[in-house]
């Protein structure tokens, strides 16, 4: 296979759908067979990943080697109730390390219920697919917004910007990789950061609501985070948590410890 060839194309045109065989070398027939796989756009696939139940989460970040710094491991002060909509556990490790107990639920769980659990924040998560289809979870959490701390991560944040009263867009290029470059508004730094997503929120389809966007993709300008004006939540696109990865928005799981210690006055 000609590699640099594919690259250049795809550079080109955009991500697309194709198909690597070893049982076929008829071409018509592996594009037909590319053309029939189901296409990104408009699948939900975060409600297949979904756990079926809800379950408590207590394990920390835990050193892979004597030199790693991990921080220090804080008394869990804070409940937390994280929507997994395909959550990764080293979110979940971060959370535990942050200083919260962590309660995880389905991604169809209404608001009620997560208020009835009495948390100090709610967490949403990240996961697989189009967001454009979550539409009864972004209302869920268009009810909780000014009732406790919110905090999104990935897909998590394009289904509060959905709740905000945004709208998402398939990108032509997808981002993927550990060294995407953010820059944080509110600071003026910029962040290296880990990426895997094929969606974004639109900026344009906030422009008159009062949400805040706090951090932008220096590559493409695509937006990478978002804040409420006056309600206490937030919410970034990339991976903060990745594992190997850059470090350098770890910040923002202590953010998130100050919203809720702050709600909790």
């Amino acid at each position: 296979m000609d590699t640099r060839k594919l690259v250049r194309h795809l550079r080109t045109r955009g991500v697309m759908r194709g198909v690597l065989s070893t049982l076929s070398t008829n071409a018509a027939e592996l594009v037909e067979k590319a053309k029939a796989s189901p296409s990104m756009a408009g699948l939900d696939l975060a409600t297949r990943v979904s756990t079926s139940e809800s379950y408590r989460w207590m394990n920390p970040v835990e050193p892979v080697s004597p030199s790693e710094r991990l921080g220090k491991l804080r008394p869990a002060d804070y409940h937390v109730v994280a929507f997994d909509f395909g959550i990764k556990r080293n979110i979940l490790r971060r959370l535990v390390t942050s200083g919260c107990h962590v309660t995880v639920v389905p991604a169809s769980t209404s608001a009620e219920d997560v208020l009835a659990l009495r948390p100090d924040g709610v967490f949403l998560s990240n996961g697989p697919g189009d967001p454009e289809p979550l539409q009864a979870q972004a209302a869920q959490v268009r009810q909780l917004i000014g009732k406790t701390p919110i905090f999104g991560i990935c897909l998590g944040h394009q289904v509060l910007g959905l709740a905000l009263g945004g709208k998402t867009y398939k990108l032509k290029f997808g981002h993927r990789g550990g060294n995407h470059p953010v820059l944080n508004k509110r600071n003026g730094k910029v962040e290296i950061t880990a990426q895997n997503h094929g969606f974004a929120v639109d900026p344009d389809s906030l422009a008159d609501s009062a949400v805040e966007i706090t951090h932008i993709n220096l590559n493409d300008q695509t937006v990478e985070g978002l804040r409420h004006k006056s309600a206490p939540l937030f919410c970034v696109q990339y991976h903060p948590e990745a594992a190997p990865g850059p470090h350098d928005s770890l910040y923002l799981f202590d953010e998130f410890i100050d919203l809720m210690k702050e709600a909790k006055r």
